[in-house]
């Protein structure tokens, strides 16, 4: 199988032999760990959330890399076990960690290749005496007959020391910081004969567990392994990743500190003095052209006359190594930079690297949305080194589901957990036009009213996606409408249909503006699925965070807006689309006592033509707005004049964050995205509001799911609540006793974790119900309890 696959020359001079090391960079899922042995370059995965872990194998032929294999401990498809998150390579033997199995038990797998380079698992072992979350196999260095396996969540962390013999691998001892207090213990390893090297990051927040580097040393007379002290630098400050890289060479050590000076980052070289028993700091590099958030001390790689380091956040996140020349008394005279020529953007390359006598293999976590990448280095005859190939895994996620509704039987749906929720289909992202670092958010949907087709509106981080749902077990992706021209990709986009046109905006996406596009364009789409063009560019504001529709007076009301244009303090910057492809500004409106900067910034809201029991608002426009901090109620019927009619706040307000009339508009159910993560209830905890009087609302409930999961969006058909949340999916509560919720029915998008759902639509005829999941695609969904259901 040939992945993408870039091929590029390009030299620098490296000398000698260089030891292998490969070196975590944290948010990089393809790409973070790396390997070389021989003629082989291996390369893992360190956030595969949704399925068991792989580690990609490539070669090359006639200069030409492509992927060989791909190993895994088990069964392509179950929960996830991090295998890849740490690979250690010495000539046809590899040690695999997946910290992830055995609830996070944690245990390594031992794979051997034969003389043509194919490899078989040969072996699997975990710690004597597995825990759970210890994260056994989190990192492994190999040197001769000596291997680490650390468990950095063992209590304080361990570093478990192994010896191979002819009967196998045996435990030569276990590894503990000499200060109990320290966390994370083993979180990164360096090797060199009898020298280790073990680090634990600091823990925010904690000035008691600050960062840690211990040495250990092997006592031959006593078979024993001994402390030889930290290695300590002075002023680090907060946030300076101490430790996060590490490497020995001739009883040298190198310690990483990408976060040290402002993000500008060091790295720290020591020498054991072994007079005065302790380390001593040689000297610190860092960048001759320092920047903020170089992250210089990401990734090391050496050699005995040169030492390369990497910055990732170097040329605006582009990233690069800094060459350090040493002269013939060995000391630091020269540096100089080595980038790529093959990427682009905020590739970050050099966020990991691995280098050997021919090869070298170094990791770009920034890739196609931090999906992440690796190129290849050959060294040429002249003892430089030639760039070959940018080479990526392919997507992988749940398979798609068409053809026929599976049934909920047993809690059980396919690989999802459920209840009274069938799936109708599914279509992973890849199925609907998303690449490898696309993430899926928000979701709407749009009837067409001549033909009764249903179709969704799915947002990606690059675009729109339009599925049509009408046969809801083979749905058809359509076509993709691209963001903005010259705006930048987001995770954050939102839309809402008027009168057949969707207006779509997104977040800190620069000059995105709101795009008009008019849905009757999917009746006709021919050869699908298509690039499509915007009707029409309102470009009054820049980003933002979320728009809002009142369908009933045809006003859309951008929310958050920021980066330009009529910012109206991130309140309703208030559109008039009456004129559906024309839309033009009609005023702003904000509450300066909400907001976190008390300017009035609203989160998300819905606005509607108010027919509830408050009759002094009859036929009034309202809008009821979750601004960060507290619920604001105000009155938007004359745009020049609005008017705020409450704000009221609630206890253990996080992050006061959307919420949705009953149909009836005597209650507003609203949820706060921040009071679950924080700590601040006991589940996940959807907040009811008697609205009798718009002018003074009252909590009335605070309905406590079982689950503990962050709440995003939720909507409300009939008596029916259908909520999307991080972690558990949707959820189907019934409302007919307005304030006593309760769940009757759910389906968890997401079994083995991952980001959940973003967002839902309940609005088609048919009854179905369309649900996002952020990291496996789209998801036609049936209640069981609900009506109107398609047969």
């Amino acid at each position: 199988m040939i992945r993408r696959i870039v091929v590029q020359s390009f030299s620098f001079l490296l000398v000698g032999a260089v030891s292998v090391q490969a070196f975590q960079f944290g948010g990089v899922q393809f790409g973070g760990p790396l390997a070389v042995s021989g003629d082989q370059v291996f390369a893992g995965e360190t956030r595969q959330s949704i399925l068991p872990g792989v580690v990609y194998v490539f070669e090359g032929a006639n200069g030409t890399w492509h992927e060989v294999a791909q190993l895994q401990a088990g069964e392509e498809l179950g929960p996830p076990d991090g295998f890849g998150r740490a690979i250690a390579v010495q000539d046809r033997l590899m040690i695999v960690g997946a910290p992830l199995v055995e609830d996070g038990a944690g245990a390594v797998y031992v794979f051997r290749a034969d003389a043509n380079g194919n490899w078989t698992l040969d072996a699997s072992f975990a710690a004597d005496t597995p825990r759970e979350d210890a994260g056994f196999g989190s990192a492994i260095v190999l040197h001769g007959e000596v291997a680490l396996v650390s468990a950095p969540g063992d209590e304080a962390g361990a570093v478990h020391v192994y010896r191979r013999s002819a009967d196998g691998w045996t435990e030569d001892g276990i590894l503990r910081p000499s200060d109990e207090s320290i966390r994370r213990f083993g979180s990164t390893l360096a090797i060199d004969g009898d020298l280790i090297l073990a680090s634990a990051p600091e823990v925010r927040g904690d000035s008691a567990s600050p960062a840690t580097v211990e040495a250990f040393q092997y006592d031959r007379a006593s078979s024993a392994w001994t402390s030889l002290g930290t290695l300590d630098a002075d002023g680090l400050g907060e946030r300076s990743a101490y430790g996060s890289s590490l490497a020995l060479r001739s009883g040298i050590a190198y310690v990483g500190a990408s976060g040290a000076m402002n993000g500008v980052g060091a790295v720290y070289v020591f020498q054991y003095d072994l007079e005065a028993s302790e380390w001593s700091l040689q000297t610190r590099l860092a960048p001759f052209d320092a920047r903020p958030r170089t992250r210089f001390g990401t990734s090391i790689v050496f050699d005995d006359s040169a030492i390369l380091i990497g910055a990732p956040g170097d040329n605006q996140g582009l990233g690069t190594f800094y060459a350090f020349g040493r002269d013939a008394g060995g000391n630091w005279s020269s540096a100089r930079k080595v980038g790529s020529s093959v990427l682009e953007g905020r590739a970050a390359f050099a966020s990991t690297a691995a280098m050997g006598e021919r090869l070298a293999i170094v990791g770009a976590a920034g890739v196609d949305g931090r999906a992440g990448a690796a190129v290849i280095f050959e060294r040429n005859a002249s003892g430089g080194w030639d760039e070959r190939n940018m080479v990526v895994n392919e997507r992988r996620g749940f398979p798609a589901v068409t053809g026929g509704e599976v049934v909920c039987e047993n809690d059980q749906a396919a690989a999802f957990e459920c209840s009274d929720v069938n799936i109708v289909s599914f279509l992973p992202v890849k199925d609907i036009g998303g690449g490898r670092g696309t993430s899926i958010n928000d979701v709407w949907g749009w009837t067409d009213p001549q033909s009764g087709s249903e179709y969704a509106i799915v947002g990606q981080t690059e675009g729109t996606s339009f599925v049509d749902v009408t046969d809801p077990y083979n749905p058809v992706y359509l076509g993709d409408l691209p963001m903005t021209e010259g705006s930048r990709p987001s995770i954050w986009r939102d839309m809402k249909v008027y009168r057949d046109h969707v207006y779509i905006v997104a977040d800190n996406a620069g000059e995105h503006g709101v795009q008009v596009f008019n849905l009757t364009q999917l009746r006709t789409v021919r050869n699908a699925p298509v690039t499509f063009n915007e009707t029409y560019l309102y470009d009054g504001i820049n980003s933002a965070h979320n728009i809002v529709i009142n369908e009933e007076t045809g006003y859309a009301y951008a929310v958050g807006t920021s980066g330009g244009g009529e910012t109206c303090g991130g309140g309703l910057h208030m559109i008039n689309i009456q004129d559906p492809g024309a839309p033009t500004f009609a005023g702003c409106f904000a509450d300066p006592t909400t907001g976190r900067r008390l300017t009035g910034y609203v989160h998300d809201a819905q606005c509607v033509v108010y027919h509830g029991p408050d009759t002094e608002h009859e036929g009034k426009e309202i809008c009821m707005g979750s601004n960060e901090t507290a619920l604001s109620i105000s009155d938007v019927t004359d745009k020049d004049n609005p008017v705020a009619l409450a704000m009221i706040t609630y206890p253990n307000v996080a992050y006061a964050h959307q919420g949705w009339f009953s149909e009836d508009q005597r209650y507003f159910y609203m949820n706060d995205e921040g009071d679950e993560p924080q700590g601040l209830v006991e589940g996940t905890r959807t907040l009811v509001w008697d609205v009798v009087d718009l002018d003074d609302p009252v909590l009335v409930k605070e309905y406590i799911a079982e689950t503990t999961t962050t709440d995003h969006n939720l909507y409300i058909r009939g008596d029916l609540m259908y909520q999307s949340n991080y972690g558990s999916g949707l959820r189907v509560l019934d409302i007919s006793e307005r304030e006593n919720p309760v769940e009757i029915g759910f389906f968890d998008t997401t079994p083995y974790g991952g980001g959940g759902s973003w967002s839902n639509y309940p609005y088609f005829p048919s009854g179905l119900i369309i649900a996002t999941s952020m990291s496996d695609g789209l998801f036609v969904l049936k209640a069981t309890k609900q009506p109107r259901l398609t047969p």
